[in-house]
């Protein structure tokens, strides 16, 4: 019995079909020797990979029975070649467990042996796990996003080793697109096509870091997958010029908006200095909420100071972590296509607000062109902003 499965026998031959030939030549005397087998790890080890090479292995004769046990009993399955010459445990094993491999077998010429080893995993200093979101910290696992959705991997802790970090995030797209990884940060690391994803694109994100080792005893605490789709495509394009937002759904213009946008400008607030353009470059969708309070002192500038504010804003769509929305505003309805007055934000009536509300969807693709100020950082959800060439410097394997 071999983890479940039985060793048959080589049938035997009656008495009365040995030969004349044989019995002019007899055969040599069967082996006594016992079959050479190899038990890894070795009895007595520790701090053995969870993953790495346990397998038992006969150079001669045949394994005929082979268990594997944890520390509390329970078995550890596994897998024989056909040729009952190798096993191996088909589950990773815990960290700081415990095990006993215990191996039955039968030399060249039958004569059966038994060993056994018992050894420790290794205990991690440290464990991360990952997880997968938008750059809004949305979830993708089943979700529905826009063509230009951007995978962000967040590890729980520092990872000092990148590179082999990396190499055990996967992407993998129906139909296949090229794309790369861009380390934000070193427990952030985003993840985007070459070119926008077609509509019906399937998106699998895998992070197979249990038992890899990542960097100053920090290892995975375990897998992670997550798989989404992606939607119609929808590009809205928002030009300075014309004061004027294109939604495109599919290619198709399907709604003209007329808009207020950064009034430019800045205003130095202690040592700090803020500026109120709509940066220039290509955003996504980050999130939206219907309503949105709205307050200048989240990025330094004073309720109370000449362009301070506090207000509940309704269908306010968000592409930009520092405050950026597509949002109703009918106060200015009367500058809305043919004069700035935001801080930044792109202003809307209230029925096309409330229509680019219940158009779009996280991934979505917002293009603002021919503002003035500094063009749309990377830190500031400009993922699809940075050219390819550029992009692919961020990886870690790059």
């Amino acid at each position: 019995m071999l983890g479940g499965v039985v060793i048959s026998e080589a049938p035997r031959c009656p008495q009365n079909c040995r030969t004349e030939a044989a019995a002019r030549d007899p055969q040599p005397a069967p082996s006594k020797d016992p079959a050479a087998v190899t038990l890894t790890p070795a009895d007595g080890a520790t701090d053995v990979d969870p993953l790495g090479g346990i397998t038992v292995v006969a150079t001669s004769g045949l394994l005929t029975h082979v268990e594997m046990v944890n520390d509390a009993g329970k078995p550890v399955p596994g897998v024989v070649t056909p040729d009952f010459k190798t096993w191996k445990p088909t589950v990773p094993l815990g960290y700081g467990r415990s095990y006993t491999l215990r191996v039955d077998a039968r030399g060249p010429g039958g004569v059966p042996s038994t060993m056994s080893s018992t050894f420790q995993t290794l205990v991690p200093s440290d464990q991360t796990q990952v997880s997968f979101t938008t750059p809004g910290w949305q979830p993708i696992d089943g979700g529905r996003f826009g063509i230009g959705a951007v995978v962000v991997a967040h590890f729980g802790e520092p990872i000092s080793d990148r590179a082999t970090a990396e190499r055990h995030l996967s992407v993998t797209t129906n139909p296949p697109v090229r794309g790369s990884w861009y380390w934000m940060d070193d427990q952030t690391a985003h993840w985007r096509p070459e070119k926008y994803y077609a509509p019906g694109t399937s998106v699998t994100v895998r992070a197979n870091v249990y038992g890899v080792p990542l960097g100053g005893g920090l290892y995975g605490e375990e897998d992670s997958t997550a798989t989404f789709t992606v939607g119609d495509a929808h590009v809205s394009v928002a030009d300075d010029v014309t004061k004027q937002v294109s939604v495109f759904d599919n290619g198709k213009l399907v709604r003209t908006m007329p808009t207020s946008m950064g009034r430019g400008g800045s205003e130095t607030i202690g040592d700090q200095t803020l500026t109120f353009w709509t940066p220039p470059g290509v955003y996504t969708v980050m999130d939206k909420a219907n309503p949105v309070i709205m307050d200048s002192s989240t990025y330094g500038l004073p309720i109370n100071s000449r362009l301070g504010y506090r207000e509940t804003i309704p269908y306010a769509t968000r592409i930009s972590p520092d405050g950026i929305y597509l949002h109703q505003l009918n106060a200015t309805v009367w500058a809305q296509g043919n004069t700035d007055t935001s801080h930044g934000c792109l202003n809307l009536s209230s029925d096309n607000a409330a229509w680019f509300y219940d158009f779009s969807a996280p991934g979505d693709v917002v293009e603002v062109q021919n503002t003035g100020g500094p063009p749309l950082k990377l830190t500031e959800n400009g993922d699809w902003t940075l050219p390819w060439a550029e992009w692919l410097k961020g990886s870690a394997l790059h």
